[in-house]
């Protein structure tokens, strides 16, 4: 009878073995077909086509062809392929018929000379070995000939190396071709006449780094379909072309007289969208005492109308402001500057006091945004009933530990002890409202500006109060004069202080800086669907150790914020040994302790069992 049970036991077991082997096999098979399912993780969506990319070649007139020239034979170009192919695939899943893709691998002489002959270009491959000290190396092309209507390009290359924002550069460039095949143009107008800080201005990387980007170009690049119109209000005399999508103003150096002001407002009147992109701290380029002086330059009268007023201030954050690590005599050190408000997406920051609203179009999914030399602004909804509350809100605020100063005059050189006067608080730095807007101007003299009481369709206002917002404050402060002078080479001179601050202020937010400046041009025009697609170029945020209480902002001396980074390094080293621990040994220990639980249950068993 025991006998019979065993033989039953073990063929039963026998046959779920075979069973669960078979359907591995299956699974295997049907992926290996193409069918397959997987669940994106990620909060970007990063390995997920975003819905926008879908609708934009939904929204074509006719039909995307994309030939992609791969090279393969090394594991890392074989698993960049896979990737691409899927990443493909879910465009061709998602455009309704609007979109076809090839993959060409191009092994032959004639398929090499057509990548060629497209403007493809050609590269080595190499990818190292893990266990033996050699290298293999693969030469071919990996780029994508995209075709629409009689317009066609090109992505030149692509890196396998670098797979963070493959979708965004493709959906820009779909975009970008179907734009040109159907006389597509976004234009948006910058104020000009007042001494402005320009998007053109060299005033991202310090001079002495040999190279002078700035975002006026690299959009221009990157981005075509935009195309910036410079809006000259002559006084008030001249109006803005209504075919304009938009209008920024960025931090003028001259007051903006009150005609001139009615005719931006009879823009917005218009349902149109206004970015005003200032402060009341005014710094000049090239200055490397960088002594501010406060004036909003007429600006407080224009947006006190809408309800966001600018004050006549400089914020100084002592509770998260931006850091650098410098070298001194004494060594490496870390450098604080409280005008650099360093404003990021805390989760221990709600409702009322959250910090950043990453939500808001132009901030979409970035977690950390520098505003330097802030000024707060302070939201009064009475101005504008008519607008709902989720539509006029606040969207970047600073920390509790904050401090404002007033006056004509302010020194803000970043080497110096930072001391906080006044007491701490929390101010807003940023705001938008978005409705039937009631004008900035209802009563008074005209001037012969005709503004309606309300604007005709639904406008939009963004304040982001920030004097060098879209610049790097070092490089603008310590760069040289751009023209050589007496023998002095282009690009040189300035302070070198303030140029080596500029390098790690750049590598830490220049991309961000970018990202938020297009994703500010899509909130312009109004063309926001391809928000989710812009995210995914940022790196996923790293693991983040400690409780999950507010941070402790209180006051600390350089030499108490160094102990205080040496103990979160100690806490994270050893938070990290805890998890290899537990993942090496812990999880196996487990399935361990849960066999031998299992065999001592059947032991029993056995020994418990009796013969009827």
């Amino acid at each position: 009878m025991a006998m019979e049970k065993r033989t039953k036991a073990a063929t039963e077991s026998g046959a779920l073995l075979l069973i669960a082997v078979g359907i591995v096999i299956a699974v295997n098979a049907l992926s290996a077909l193409g069918f397959y399912w997987r669940k994106d993780t990620t909060k970007a969506e990063r390995y997920t086509l975003s819905a926008g990319s879908g609708r934009l070649l939904r929204s074509m007139k006719g039909e995307m062809t994309v030939d992609a020239y791969v090279t393969k034979g090394l594991p890392k170009l074989d698993a960049f392929v896979r990737d691409l192919r899927d990443l493909l695939q879910q465009y061709q899943d998602s455009s309704g018929g609007h979109f076809r893709y090839t993959i060409i691998e191009a092994k032959d002489e004639d398929l090499k000379k057509k990548a060629k002959e497209a403007g493809l270009q050609e590269f080595q491959f190499g990818e190292g070995s893990d266990t033996e000290d050699k290298a293999e190396f693969a030469k071919g092309y990996m780029g994508l000939v995209l075709k629409y209507g009689s317009e066609s390009d090109t992505i030149k290359a692509l890196s396998p190396d670098q797979t963070t924002g493959l979708e965004f550069w493709i959906t820009n460039k779909i975009r970008e071709v179907r734009d040109r095949a159907d006389d597509t143009k976004h234009k948006i107008g910058v104020l000009t006449g007042h001494d402005e800080m320009k998007f053109s201005e060299s005033n991202l990387l310090p001079s002495n780094a040999g190279q002078k980007p700035n975002l006026q170009g690299i959009i221009s690049q990157y981005f075509p379909f935009y195309q910036f119109v410079d809006v000259d209000l002559k006084g008030g005399d001249a109006d803005i072309d209504e075919g304009l999508d938009g209008l920024i103003v960025t931090q003028p150096a001259k007051d903006l007289t009150e005609k001139e002001l009615r005719r931006i407002d009879q823009f917005v009147m218009k349902g149109k969208s206004l970015a005003v992109i200032a402060s009341a701290v005014n710094l000049k380029a090239g200055d490397a005492s960088m002594n501010a002086t406060l004036s909003t330059h007429g600006l407080e009268k224009l947006l006190d109308g809408y309800g966001l007023e600018m004050r006549k201030d400089v914020l100084l954050e002592f509770g998260r402001p931006f850091r650098v690590n410098v070298y001194t005599q004494g060594g490496p050190a870390t450098a604080r500057f409280p005008p650099l408000l360093d404003v990021r997406d805390d989760f221990r920051f709600t409702g009322e006091e959250q910090l950043l609203d990453t939500s808001f179009a132009a901030f979409f999914r970035i977690q950390q945004i520098p505003f330097p030399f802030a000024s707060s602004v302070v939201i009064h909804r009475d101005k504008q009933p008519n607008v709902a509350n989720d539509k006029f809100k606040v969207i970047a605020r600073t920390t509790p530990r904050t401090v404002r100063e007033q006056g004509d005059t302010v020194e803000l050189k970043p080497l110096r002890q930072w001391r906080p006067k006044g007491e701490f608080s929390q101010y807003n730095i940023a705001a938008s409202i978005e409705g039937k807007l009631k004008s900035a101007f209802p009563t008074g003299d005209k001037m012969g500006v005709e503004t309606p009481a309300e604007s005709t369709n639904t406008a939009r206002v963004l304040v982001i109060s920030s004097a060098q917002f879209f610049a790097n404050p070092f490089a603008r402060a310590g760069n040289g004069p751009d023209m050589p002078m007496q023998g002095m080479p282009m690009g040189m001179g300035g302070d070198e202080m303030l140029q080596q601050l500029a390098m790690p202020y750049a590598q830490q937010v220049l991309t961000n800086t970018i990202l938020v400046f297009k994703n500010l041009l899509d909130w312009v025009s109004g063309d926001v669907d391809l928000l989710a697609v812009s995210a995914k170029i940022l790196q996923e945020p790293g693991l983040a150790y400690g409780d999950v209480t507010k941070p402790n902002f209180d006051d600390m001396t350089d030499e108490q914020l160094k102990k205080q980074d040496d103990k979160m390094r100690a806490a994270r080293k050893a938070t990290q040994h805890r998890v290899e621990g537990t993942l090496i040994l812990g999880v196996p220990l487990l399935f361990a302790l849960f066999g031998v639980l299992r065999w001592r249950r059947r032991m029993s068993a056995r020994m418990n069992f009796q013969l009827t």
